[in-house]
């Protein structure tokens, strides 16, 4: 069977650099299963993209569709016969259905039922024959945000403009927005022009005839490899940023590297101040010297030749002044401003209309803070500068800079403090409060600043849902996730002794108590307690713990999330332990017999066997044992002594019939269950721990 190469190309308007890479992956993934669904055999698959175009180039895909046999199950034997042994409508319908009729049908034996079957031959078709179905492949990409043209109906990232289409050298019929598909492209929108593929294999060499390099990755080694010649050249050092690199790469099709400078007096300005305005507003790359300082230089990235090149970078030169300018004065003008004053300013900027200000914000900071501080037992000092700095974190809102550059919030806010005067401990925490600002981010390192970032982010978390803004699926359109990711890390980075229960009683509770509240307190805590949970889920997934033990320690209160963690590496560890199997399972029996009973005083009186009283006094010797151990965070011991039970519990159940049927014994022997169940759960719920 002889093969040919598929070539398809999408042109459009220029796409957003921050679509172009995932569009380019579904493309190609698209494609990939349309072949593979459709039993065509294939090759190599190459993927191509540029801020104009998303390829896809699949080597030696077959002519023809593999042919296929298969076996179709159909009714069992009882239902395809009557009881005269006539084919029943069952299995009529059911050889109507495979295209064959009731004489192709064979019983088959399968667990002991036995099963109409049919062989059923499916021909392949000739490639050339369902190729246009790609034309649904191509319409169903999905983006961020689509857009619609002219008098078109389908909605997609930008105007289609070309499309190729190649079966080898035949061009496959295609029409998507009243484009045709044809087998020609279009080079370089400036340095190009229009040219035609005879081969889908020429293709990346014709393109780059034309100044495109289509391939992703080697258009981003160039731009890498020309800026370290210029580090080379100029004895620099060039700080890749990887996500600036990722955006540059998607916004030119034929990449040269230049530098220009700017005015050394600029470099009075904040650092973040400068790498912001190259980095955020103009897509370029900050130069430093050897020990890191910063230059008046900065390297862009022409979506061109080197031709007049020296005008391009006075042209950049001319466009960072300005920004760097305006920078400047903005700088200059913030610091006559007064902190207090700034404040004041925060009752007027709506955070969200059923929440209130900015400065309603503030103030369930300050509050939420001194609550953090008192449970931790933080001393007086450093209890004033949180509440300074929870009072004044996010005054930088509403200076120059940070409206001009959203991104340097809390950055300027410290810068400003510092300036102003302020504690470097109340400087430092405005900064930090924003912490963890992504992912890989660290958490604040400041004590202050670490109580100010959990106040925040938990005033922002239960705020939204207390009015019902829940994330459900991909919807988070307040990056509560992030947030709630973010405390996590900070309780788990700093070891405090903080029950996420109580956090969420507290806070849940001022936003009942404005009237802002929409659900009742009970549901806010609830819903607030399972969001966590996936949160802390996907915290002991990275650690590599089994699912089950992850189950069985979000089985029940969350509490301290540093000590939830080290429930869960303990059992983690002695899962394979000997004696983990019947500890396990004793202390699950315990659980769920305990699931019949209600909390309730015991009444040793009642016991009617030394196992009753053996028991007891063991629950009574061990718990406060159990409770200790917790407290100093030592979860092996803790396991240890919930362990050293098993022995009278088994005797326990071996010679005491729970259920008696003396109505006060029942309940006394239900009751001692539901407390030592209490005391098993303070580790986890071993019902859901898997043990073979």
């Amino acid at each position: 069977m002889s093969n040919r190469d598929l070539l398809i190309e999408i042109g459009l308007e220029e796409m957003p650099a921050r679509f172009v890479t995932d569009a380019m992956n579904q493309l190609s993934d698209k494609v990939t299963n349309w072949l593979l669904e459709h039993n065509l055999s294939f090759e190599q698959v190459e993927r191509f993209s540029s801020p104009r175009r998303l390829a896809v180039l699949v080597h030696d895909v077959a002519e023809k569709q593999e042919d296929v046999e298969l076996e179709a199950k159909g009714p069992a034997k009882k239902i395809a016969l009557d009881q005269d042994g006539n084919w029943t409508k069952a299995a009529m319908g059911f050889t109507r259905g495979q295209g064959a009729s009731v004489e192709d049908i064979y019983f088959k034996e399968i667990n002991g039922v036995e099963y109409a079957h049919i062989n059923k031959f499916i021909k392949g078709k000739d490639t050339k024959e369902i190729l246009g179905e790609l034309e649904d492949v191509i319409t169903h990409l999905s983006f961020p945000k689509n857009m619609r043209w002219g008098d078109q109906e389908l909605r997609y990232v930008r105007p289609i403009k070309w499309i190729v289409a190649l079966f080898g050298d035949e061009i496959i019929p295609l029409s998507i927005t009243n484009v045709t598909a044809s087998n020609k492209t279009l080079g370089h929108r400036f340095l190009g022009h229009e040219v035609e593929i005879t081969a889908p294999r020429d293709y990346e060499k014709l393109l780059m005839s034309q100044y495109v390099i289509a391939d992703y990755l080697e258009r981003k080694e160039a731009i890498t490899n020309q800026i370290k010649i210029l580090e080379e050249d100029h004895n620099w050092m060039v700080p890749i940023d990887a996500d600036l690199l990722e955006e540059v790469t998607n916004l030119v099709e034929y990449p040269t590297a230049f530098y220009g400078k700017f005015e050394e007096e600029f470099l009075n300005l904040p650092e973040e101040v400068l790498i912001t305005s190259m980095r955020e507003h103009q897509r370029y790359f900050p130069v430093k010297d050897k020990n890191g300082a910063l230059l008046p230089y900065f390297v862009a990235v022409r979506n061109g030749d080197h031709k007049h090149l020296e005008t391009v970078a006075r042209g950049n030169e001319k466009v960072i002044r300005a920004r760097l300018s305006d920078a400047d004065f903005f700088y200059k003008e913030d610091q006559k401003l007064k902190i207090d004053d700034l404040i004041q300013k925060l009752d007027k900027i709506i955070y969200h209309e059923e929440i209130g200000s900015i400065g309603d914000k503030v103030r369930r900071i300050q509050q939420i803070t001194k609550y953090l501080s008192e449970l931790l037992g933080i001393d007086r000092e450093t209890l004033e500068k949180a509440n300074r700095a929870a009072g004044i974190c996010k005054f930088d809102l509403v200076t120059n800079m940070v409206y001009e550059f959203p991104e340097l919030q809390g950055v300027m806010g410290e810068r400003y403090a510092r300036l102003s005067g302020e504690d470097e401990a109340v400087a430092v925490a405005i900064n930090e409060h924003y912490m963890p600002r992504y992912a890989e981010d660290a958490s604040p390192a400041s004590t202050v600043g670490a109580l100010i970032s959990l106040a925040d982010k938990l005033d922002t978390i239960v705020g939204c849902f207390s009015i019902g803004i829940i994330p459900t699926g991909s919807q988070d359109p307040y990056a509560l996730r992030r947030m709630a990711s973010g405390v996590v890390q900070i309780l788990l980075d700093k070891g405090w002794d903080i029950s996420l229960e109580e956090l969420f009683d507290y806070v849940s509770a001022l936003f009942v108590e404005a009237n802002i509240a929409k659900l009742e307190k009970t549901e806010i805590e609830k819903e607030l307690v399972q969001f966590f949970k996936l949160r802390i889920k996907h915290e002991l997934n990275t650690r590599n713990i089994r699912y089950d033990i992850i189950d069985a320690v979000l089985g029940s209160k969350v509490g301290n999330v540093s000590l939830l963690i080290k429930k869960a590496e303990m059992l983690e560890k002695n899962k394979g332990h000997q004696d983990f199997k019947a500890t396990i399972e004793s202390l699950a029996r315990v659980l769920n017999i305990a699931k019949k009973g209600e909390e309730a005083e015991i009444n040793p009186s009642l016991f009617e066997s030394d196992e009753e009283k053996h028991l007891f006094e063991k629950y009574i010797e061990v718990k406060p044992k159990v409770v200790e151990a917790l407290k100093k965070h030592d979860a092996a011991e803790a396991f240890h002594l919930l362990a050293s039970l098993r022995e009278v519990i088994d005797q326990y159940f071996e010679h005491t019939m729970v259920m008696a049927d003396n109505d006060a014994v029942r309940k006394n022997r239900l009751a001692q269950m539901v407390q030592l169940s209490d005391l098993i759960y303070l580790i986890g719920d071993m019902n859901a721990i898997i043990v073979k």
